[in-house]
C-alpha cells in the first residue's frame, strides 16, 4: 500500500516525537552532576572593648548618685591575661575635669600572667576634658554641685584634653582611691573606687570642701586598643564623656559602647568533604573520633582531619580551605574576610565542612549531623545555607568563658595544653548565648 505525502509526513513526526522521548526518559535515569561554590564569610565584629559598664550606685545603697567621703564603687568582670581597664569618674568640685586611667588603661596581668591586685591609684591621673570653660574648683556657679542644669557653662576655648597641672590642688591619691581585686576564679576581677577626700581636702577661696566623685564607665579591653575614651591633644570624641566630665552621668557613654563591645572571633582554616551516606566528621552524642577534628577544634589546625577524610570510602573528595579571599597567604579568617572554594558532586552526594570557633577551647562550625543534601529532586541546592549550620563542642576540652580562658587558642602557650572536657560527646552549643558569627552560600558554577 502506497502512503500519501501527507501521511508520510505524519509518521516522521511522530517517529520523531518518540525519539525525544525516549531520550528524555533516559536522560532522567542519570545522574546529575554540577559544580559549586562555596562562600564561607566571618560575621564577627572587631569591638573597641571586651567587656564595658558603668558603676554608678555607692556601695550600700539602693539608689544611683555619687560618693563622698567614705563611700565606694565597685563593679565586677572577667578578662583574658593581656587585658587591660579603662574607667572614668568626674572630680565634682569642677566644670569638666574627671579622673581616669592612661589612655592606654592600666595592666590587669603582670607580665607572667599573674593578676595585678592592691592600690593602683598610681594608674589614675586628673583629665580636663576641654569641653566647659574653667572656674575656680569648689566655688564656680557652673559646677555640678551648684550649676542650674546639667551643661550650662560656657565652651573651653582650648577644646583639647589635657592632663590637669594646679599645684594648688590635692594629690590624686588625696581624692580617690582605686584598688584591683581578684574574685576567686581564674579570670575574675574586683574593682573598688573610693573616695578618700574629707572636708579639708579642696582648699576654696570659700574655705575647704571634700570632692564628691560621680558615677562613671569602665571598659575591659585589649593591649592593642588605645585611646577609647580620649586621647590628649585632641577634642573629646562626642560619645559622652563629656556629659559624665561635666555632669558626672555616664549614661551616653555606656549606651555608646555598649554595641561595641563582645568578643571578636577569628574563624580558622578548615576542611570539607563531599561523601554519601554518613558524616564522615563525627557523630552527635558520641566521643569524637581520632580523626584530627580534636586538633581542628581545639587548634584550628585542619591538616590531620584532611588527611584521615582520604581514608574514609564515603567520602568522594576533599579539601583544605585556609586562604581568605583577596589575599595569598594561608591564615584565619578575620571580621569581614571570606574564604571561597568550589567543587563538583552528583546528584545524591552530600556536602559538609569544619571551621574552628577560635574564642574558645574546643568548638567547631559544621552543618547538622545529616549534613547538606546539594541536590533536591534534581535541582542543585542554591543560596544561603547558614541556617543549617551549627556551632558545635568536640567534648576534648574543658570550656572556659568564651574570648578569655588561657587555654584557647589566641592565648595558649601551646597546641592541645587544657584539661579533659569531663563530657567528651560532641554536641551542639546553645547558640542564644553565643550568637553565630558565620555566613554560608552555596551556588551551582553552571
Amino acid at each position: 500500500m502506497k502512503l500519501r505525502i501527507s501521511q508520510i509526513s505524519t509518521v516522521l513526526v511522530l517517529i520523531a516525537f518518540l525519539i525525544i522521548q525516549t531520550g528524555c526518559n533516559n536522560k532522567s535515569h542519570q545522574k546529575i552532576t554540577d559544580r559549586f561554590k562555596v562562600t564561607i564569610q566571618n560575621t564577627s565584629k572587631d569591638y573597641d572593648a571586651i567587656k564595658s559598664g558603668s558603676f554608678t550606685t555607692p556601695v550600700g545603697q539602693s539608689s544611683a548618685g555619687p560618693i563622698g567621703p567614705g563611700q565606694s564603687y565597685e563593679f565586677s568582670f572577667t578578662a583574658p591575661v593581656g587585658a587591660r581597664l579603662s574607667l572614668a569618674t568626674m572630680f565634682v568640685q569642677s566644670n569638666d575635669w574627671f579622673y581616669a586611667t592612661g589612655a592606654d588603661g592600666m595592666p590587669l596581668y603582670n607580665s607572667d600572667g599573674s593578676k595585678i591586685t592592691g592600690d593602683v591609684t598610681s594608674k589614675i591621673s586628673l583629665y580636663d576634658a576641654g569641653t566647659e570653660v574653667d572656674q575656680e574648683p569648689g566655688t564656680g556657679s557652673n559646677q555640678a554641685p551648684r550649676q542650674p542644669a546639667p551643661n550650662t557653662g560656657p565652651a573651653d576655648p582650648n577644646p583639647n584634653v589635657r592632663v590637669v597641672n594646679d599645684s594648688n590642688l590635692p594629690s590624686t591619691e588625696q581624692v580617690i582611691k582605686v584598688t584591683l581585686m581578684s574574685d576567686g576564679t581564674p579570670y575574675g576581677f574586683k574593682v573598688k573606687i573610693e573616695d578618700v577626700s574629707d572636708s579639708n581636702t579642696l582648699k576654696t577661696s570659700n574655705g575647704s570642701v571634700a570632692v564628691p566623685l560621680s558615677p562613671g564607665i569602665w571598659l575591659v579591653h585589649s593591649a592593642g586598643k588605645k585611646n577609647l575614651l580620649y586621647k590628649t591633644g585632641q577634642p573629646d570624641y562626642g560619645n559622652g564623656l563629656e556629659a559624665i566630665a561635666e555632669d558626672g552621668n555616664p549614661s551616653s557613654l555606656d549606651s555608646y559602647f555598649k554595641p561595641r563591645t563582645g568578643i571578636t572571633v577569628p574563624l580558622s582554616p578548615g576542611v570539607f568533604a563531599i561523601y554519601q551516606n554518613d558524616n564522615p566528621l563525627f557523630m552527635s552524642g558520641s566521643p569524637a573520633e581520632g580523626n584530627g577534628l580534636e586538633s581542628l577544634a581545639e587548634d584550628g589546625n585542619p591538616n590531620t582531619l584532611f588527611t584521615n577524610m582520604g581514608k574514609e570510602k564515603n567520602v568522594m573528595m576533599h579539601a583544605i580551605f585556609d586562604t581568605p579571599d583577596g589575599t595569598s597567604t594561608k591564615s584565619n579568617l578575620m571580621p569581614g574576610q571570606t574564604y571561597s572554594f568550589s567543587f563538583q558532586a552528583k546528584e545524591g552526594e552530600k556536602f559538609t565542612f569544619a571551621t574552628m570557633y577560635a574564642q574558645s577551647n574546643d568548638w567547631f562550625y559544621s552543618p547538622a549531623q545529616k549534613g547538606i543534601d546539594l541536590f533536591k529532586k534534581g535541582i542543585p541546592v542554591n543560596g544561603d545555607i547558614t541556617n543549617d549550620v551549627m556551632l558545635w563542642d568536640a567534648g576534648t576540652e574543658a570550656n572556659e568563658e568564651p574570648g578569655i580562658g588561657s587555654n584557647q587558642a589566641p592565648r595558649q602557650p601551646a597546641p592541645n595544653t587544657g584539661p579533659a572536657d569531663p563530657n567528651n560527646k560532641v554536641r551542639m552549643i546553645d547558640n542564644m548565648n553565643n550568637p553565630k558569627v558565620i555566613k554560608v552560600m552555596i551556588q551551582p558554577m553552571q
